[in-house]
């Protein structure tokens, strides 16, 4: 029989049971609390906004979305589509400035077999990479390693809009 080491991530599970505490939907009820910094909301335009994903697949990892609750790109109007894209575009300049990465996976998730965890919100991510980044725990633990904490680099990030 083979020794197994254990890698303790405690603020997994956290993660695991945040869902089932949560009602309603995530976006909505952060834009109307008014408590950005508490919930990482780092920026508002006037049809879209940005925050900070709690639980990031990198140091970096952005969420922007409509105010507006749908599902469905189709479903936005002109002008929330332009500055969908114009948050996004701002985002991922501020994210090139300040944390310098090599590239980025930008993407969205239309229904949960599509990979939504949030499937009624349309949301888009930004996850910036360097390629330092690929390291062994993700191929041997299955476990990525995150830099800074979310306060941190929401202070960082939002200092500099």
């Amino acid at each position: 029989m083979t020794k197994m080491d254990a890698l303790w991530a405690p603020w997994r599970m956290e993660y695991i049971t945040h869902a089932k505490r949560q009602k309603g939907c995530l976006f909505c009820r952060v834009v109307k609390e008014n408590k950005d910094k508490e919930n990482l909301l780092l920026y508002r335009s006037r049809y879209a906004f940005c925050m900070l994903n709690k639980f990031p697949y990198n140091n970096g990892h952005l969420l922007v979305s409509p105010y507006r609750h749908l599902c469905e790109m189709d479903k936005l109007n002109r002008d929330e589509v332009l500055d969908l894209f114009a948050v996004l575009s701002k985002m991922q300049a501020l994210l090139k400035k300040i944390l310098k990465p090599d590239g980025f996976n930008m993407g969205i998730n239309l229904g949960r077999v599509a990979g939504a965890g949030i499937p009624h919100h349309l949301h888009m991510h930004v996850v910036p990479r360097w390629k330092e980044d690929t390291n062994f725990m993700p191929v041997v633990f299955s476990t990525k390693i995150i830099s800074q904490s979310l306060e941190a680099l929401y202070d960082q990030l939002h200092k500099r809009i």
